[in-house]
């Protein structure tokens, strides 16, 4: 069995290739249960502990499974509040075929879940992209987009002034246009793009900030108490998910539908869709999109078999 530390990770994972990876899987499709999510002890010293297992298979093929350790108790012990690994398996013999560093493809392959969506929805001209979050994730989102669209400037925003600062130098290394926003909701009102990577649990966008021919990506709430954008964000706006597991689980979602702003059958449509071309994207036509994930298993499994036939590749 091949051991993949996170650095020959990142490395196989470039988002030219990661991105016709995850849209060729949302095309053949795979087997994705719900995951399995299980409380550990806890003390009345500790937060909560919780295990996540993630599996997804395609017949004949791989399998894979997720494990993700959340200790939220850790950050006083100087350690990471999340682990993750993947075990990627020979679906036909049950064989394990390889242990993946499950940090770096959880985060690449968010971003690039995001950047697939905005290359059926974001406009074919958006050279302005506002990042808020300025995290593992977000930090990644503009190099993704890059990938997909003619970006030329980057603006970023974050409640942490110190991260969005660091963010906006690197990417300044790297040759992109990029500053720290002063103002979140003048720096929305100028955006093309506006990607979202946040663990707020309150609204951060407006929809009136947002420009009429913007698309608006929601990426940080995966739980029902988070919120990134506030009820006129979806109005007058197509809304499509990553997969219809977002409408049970993301706040972002079941808040505006408990409320009436809209409704399950309102969703225009799921990555699938678009990646088979059940539903148009954007096209030439004009009026905002938005588009909220929530991660699927599927995309783990696309992002360990890049990794795992390309060090299989560069060895033979």
């Amino acid at each position: 069995m091949k051991i993949i530390n996170a650095a020959d990770t990142q490395r196989a994972l470039p988002f030219e290739r990661l991105i016709p990876a995850l849209e060729a899987m949302f095309i053949s499709g795979c087997e994705v249960p719900l995951r399995h999510v299980h409380a550990l002890h806890e003390t009345p010293e500790e937060s909560p502990m919780t295990v996540l297992i993630m599996p997804a298979w395609q017949r004949d093929r791989y399998l894979g499974i997720k494990t993700v350790n959340i200790y939220p108790a850790n950050a006083a012990r100087g350690l990471p509040g999340l682990y993750s690994t993947y075990v990627l398996y020979d679906a036909r013999t049950g064989e394990p075929l390889a242990l993946i560093d499950g940090n770096e493809i959880t985060s690449r392959r968010t971003a690039a879940a995001s950047a697939l969506a905005a290359s059926y929805l974001a406009p074919a001209t958006a050279s302005h992209l506002l990042v808020v979050g300025c995290g593992r994730v977000g930090s990644l989102i503009p190099e993704a987009y890059r990938a997909v669209r003619p970006i030329e400037k980057v603006q970023v925003w974050d409640r942490n002034v110190q991260a969005a600062r660091a963010l906006a130098e690197t990417l300044r290394a790297q040759d992109i246009d990029a500053s720290v926003a002063p103002d979140l909701a003048g720096a929305v009102r100028e955006a093309d793009i506006v990607s979202c990577a946040t663990l707020a649990t309150e609204p951060l966008i407006q929809g009136a900030a947002l420009r009429a021919c913007s698309h608006l990506d929601l990426i940080g709430s995966f739980t029902p108490q988070m919120r990134e954008a506030d009820d006129a964000c979806f109005s007058n706006a197509r809304l499509f998910v990553d997969t219809q597991e977002a409408l049970q689980k993301s706040g972002e979602l079941l808040g505006p539908m408990s409320r009436g702003v809209f409704s399950p059958d309102d969703i225009a449509g799921d990555l699938a869709d678009l990646a088979n071309g059940r539903i148009p994207g954007r096209g030439d036509s004009g009026g905002r999109t938005v588009f909220k994930a929530v991660g699927t298993a599927l995309e783990d499994l696309a992002a360990a078999i890049l990794v795992y036939e390309s060090a299989a590749q560069s060895e033979s």
